[in-house]
């Protein structure tokens, strides 16, 4: 006999993708290139607002409709703040934007250490408690995605500071996860392999770098930005609305190994 385990649960789904972003409002930093590209091109064909955060307006690509772009340094704390609390309200932000400086271990600079974890972790955590005073005022029940990587917790060589900045990122999503989620705000990251954006094509372009983290990967490949745009996006909706302080990993099975 088969019983069925359905009774009494609530059948209502969530609302289509298209519905759910329809005129919601959401911050992507490091907007302009790669991956936070495409999350904003993703969310503006979902009917998403999107505030394009971007470090300099000299250079930056010229806004789209239904986005509005906010020039800011990141590295200036109190700047930081008041850039992202003058928004306003929002229902969603993307902690996109990240540097990665390339060094050995023994040639780890002061230069390289502070820029990496500044922009990194320091200003998602500045970028965050602005965004997220606003939801909480507004009585707004937003999610927050941070971009990790696979690399925040199995380090590879000559990435002392990127790993340190991302394991700091895995923490921080916990620690916000806890406190925030009591004003109903989740807090989740996305944590990617290497993504084939046009830097990360050159970046692993050498076969002798490349391999040994490809043959990690179960799936064969690295990631492309829509594969870490979907991740995003699921994140983001009402698809996701009991993950909360977690971890999606984006990485084709570079972990399970």
């Amino acid at each position: 006999m088969v019983r069925s385990f359905t009774r009494g649960m609530a059948c209502k789904g969530p609302q289509k993708m298209e519905d759910y972003f329809k005129d919601k409002k959401i911050i992507v930093t490091g907007s302009c290139a790669g991956m936070g590209e495409k999350i904003t091109e993703r969310l503006l064909d979902l009917g998403a607002f999107v505030y394009a955060v971007v470090e300099k307006e000299e250079g930056a690509a010229k806004a789209l409709p239904n986005t509005k772009q906010i020039f800011c340094d990141v590295s200036k704390w109190d700047d930081t703040y008041k850039k992202m609390y003058d928004i306003g309200p929002v229902h969603g932000l993307v902690n996109n934007a990240g540097v990665a400086v390339i060094e050995p271990f023994f040639e780890v600079s002061e230069n390289g250490w502070d820029k990496t974890l500044n922009v990194n972790a320091r200003a998602l955590v500045r970028i965050s408690q602005a965004v997220a005073k606003n939801m909480i005022n507004a009585g707004i029940k937003g999610s927050i995605v941070n971009i990790s990587s696979t690399i925040s917790t199995r380090a590879i060589p000559d990435h002392t500071t990127y790993c340190a900045s991302k394991g700091a990122v895995n923490q921080i999503t916990r620690t916000m996860a806890i406190e925030l989620g009591k004003c109903g705000i989740r807090t989740n990251s996305v944590n990617p392999t290497v993504v084939l954006t046009s830097m990360g094509k050159i970046a692993w372009s050498d076969p002798e770098k490349s391999e040994p983290i490809m043959r990690r990967i179960p799936l064969g490949r690295f990631a492309e930005t829509d594969d870490i745009a979907n991740a995003v996006i699921f994140m983001l909706s009402d698809y996701s609305t009991m993950v909360n302080g977690t971890s999606l990993v984006v990485d084709g099975g570079f972990l399970a190994g």
